[in-house]
């Protein structure tokens, strides 16, 4: 086990980059000592650590055409885009079974990001037990406007990425002199202000720093690029994210798209793979 941070960002079905680049990961056994994953990030993180190969670009891919269980069906019917109770409990219980034994054997730390929608702060909530993991899952996917809010231990969570999309610096704040990130949107990607500020003030009328950190969310996500770019100079973190835009949406149905996105992201971590090595053992 390496000592240093993973830090997964988000990005709905542009996870499935990310679900290439963890299973090169296992195909080479590397694990890290921290983990952070956001949004489908978490997703993804959950399948890696319990080791099942293609679980987790399954899990993203598999079922999401069926109107039922994803889709506008699903919004009115249960208030969510996509049935939590499907995701959390059939997929991992039944249809692509969770390799609970393995997932608990892992040694290090893990955390979901979520967003605290009293206090629009970050918290970073424990995955390492597997239903604790499920949940801390469930409210970091959690996006607004298309997701309920998920209540844990009596406290209201969103999607982390509203207020941490890439947790470089809690993992530092953690101790973690060397990181690998794994980023989802391409090279020179620049985000720009949300285009919903007036439904989330409405929606969330009752929790107003929902609304604020979402106004200043592109402005934090650039800022953490800065950042996370200035690191790379001094060679403290080791990037992986497509080169070129892809147009696949948050709830892509196209699998071909899907698989092509999943094919980069391993290529990239085959690729990058000495580059890597070098990186961890220095």
């Amino acid at each position: 086990m390496y000592q240093a941070g993973l830090v997964l960002e988000g990005g709905g079905m542009k996870g499935a980059y990310t679900s290439g680049v963890l299973d090169f990961f296992l195909e080479k056994n590397l694990e890290f000592s921290s983990c952070y994953g956001v949004s489908a990030g978490a997703a993804n993180l959950c399948s890696f650590l319990s080791k099942q190969k293609r679980r987790g670009f399954r899990s993203l891919t598999e079922y999401m055409g069926n109107k039922r269980i994803s889709g506008w069906y699903s919004m009115v019917t249960n208030g969510n885009i996509i049935d939590p109770d499907f995701t959390y409990d059939l997929v991992p219980n039944y249809l692509l079974p969770f390799d609970r034994k393995t997932y608990e054997k892992y040694e290090g730390k893990a955390y979901a990001v979520v967003t605290n929608v009293e206090t629009g702060k970050a918290e970073y909530l424990s995955m390492k037990e597997v239903d604790q993991a499920m949940e801390a899952v469930k409210a970091s996917t959690a996006l607004p406007l298309v997701f309920q809010m998920v209540t844990i231990n009596g406290k209201k969570y969103l999607d982390g990425g509203l207020a941490d999309s890439i947790p470089i610096q809690r993992s530092i704040l953690e101790g973690n002199k060397k990181n690998v990130i794994v980023l989802t949107k391409e090279e020179g990607y620049i985000r720009k202000p949300s285009e919903n500020l007036n439904l989330i003030r409405l929606r969330y009328y009752k929790y107003p720093k929902v609304y604020e950190v979402m106004k200043e969310r592109h402005l934090a996500y650039n800022e953490t690029m800065e950042y996370i770019r200035l690191l790379q100079k001094e060679g403290k973190v080791f990037v992986l994210q497509p080169k070129e835009k892809n147009e696949i949406s948050r709830l892509e149905k196209d699998s071909k798209k899907m698989e092509e996105l999943y094919q980069r992201g391993y290529e990239d971590a085959k690729n990058k793979y000495d580059a890597l090595q070098e990186f961890l053992i220095r």
